[in-house]
């Protein structure tokens, strides 16, 4: 005799087991709802005049103020300063960044030995897990002008005569924050499109190497077209983060003196915020970068489909 199925019974599905998954799945939900939807209240403070003396409850209760906040912020005359200082870090930074990571890797994957390209990959990885506060201060110390070995090597070889204050010189900082930061998370980068080659159909290398092809030609043959959706959705995600500078690493290496070309979006909005407690200035800020980033988003992935067939949706 043919057993009778349960009415709403599904092949696979327990609901004891499925309780469980949900359960231990709910503190992170919980974490996500408290501190990625809840403050989602606080941007109508961007729309609002709002006193820090009003509490939480004056998120609700206080006045609007319409886009008054955004008029203050772009009548700013620090505000084309800081915006040219956020994307010019930013695009020389992700444009070098992206061709060394791709570079990187590359010769990552030349290597024979799987000792030495362990040990080169672990040296390069170890700079991402040392906090900015302790890297930040590293480099200050390498290019300080009493006594920092880079002005040291330069004067060893007769480039400069006297010692060369870097971070008290504000032409400097955007090479400084962009190398810093190229040092830093070099290695780290690499991750993925050292994974995306490690995927590469070898027969192709074995046909590459039937013709002949050097090793370079099987790069820019072979390794590189293989890899090319990584690289575009890398460079997606890099133009919709064009706004976001590496807050840490900013507020680190900045000084008054420098801050003519040390002055970001993201540092900005904390002075705004937290020290001078504007936080509906701060909220207009973030809306602004948020709805940028969207446009940003959108149009890289356009321009993505439309010349390489590949993009995020």
């Amino acid at each position: 005799m043919k057993k009778s199925k349960k009415k709403g019974f599904r092949p696979g599905y327990d609901r004891a087991t499925q309780f469980q998954l949900h359960t231990l799945m709910l503190p992170g939900t919980i974490l996500m709802l408290m501190f990625s939807v809840v403050p989602l209240f606080g941007l109508l403070l961007a729309f609002k005049n709002y006193k820090v003396i009003e509490g939480i409850k004056g998120v609700f209760t206080s006045p609007w103020y319409g886009f008054q906040n955004f008029k203050i912020i772009f009548g700013n005359f620090d505000f084309r300063r800081m915006l040219t200082n956020t994307l010019g870090i930013n695009l020389i930074g992700n444009l070098v960044g992206i061709l060394a990571a791709i570079g990187f890797a590359l010769f990552i994957n030349e290597i024979s030995r799987a000792r030495f390209k362990s040990v080169v990959q672990t040296v390069t990885y170890m700079p991402h897990f040392i906090s900015w506060v302790v890297f930040g201060s590293i480099v200050i110390t390498l290019l300080s002008g009493d006594g920092g070995l880079f002005n040291q090597i330069l004067l060893k070889l007769g480039v400069i005569k006297t010692p060369i204050v870097f971070m008290a010189q504000p032409r400097y900082f955007w090479a400084i924050a962009i190398l810093s930061n190229l040092v830093k998370e070099l290695g780290w980068s690499t991750i993925l499109y050292t994974a995306a080659i490690s995927g590469v159909d070898q027969e192709l290398y074995e046909a590459a190497d039937l013709d002949g092809a050097s090793r370079i030609q099987k790069m820019r043959y072979v390794t590189l077209p293989s890899i090319k959706g990584t690289i575009v959705i890398m460079i997606i995600f890099a133009v919709a983060g064009i706004m976001n500078n590496n807050f840490d690493q900013i507020f680190v290496l900045q000084n008054p003196f420098n801050i003519e070309r040390s002055e970001v979006i993201d540092t900005y909005i904390y002075k705004v915020g937290m020290q001078q407690l504007q936080f509906g200035m701060a909220a207009a800020v973030n809306i602004f970068k948020s709805i940028l980033a969207i446009i940003l988003l959108g149009m890289a992935n356009f321009v993505s489909n439309k010349l390489t067939d590949n993009g995020l949706f």
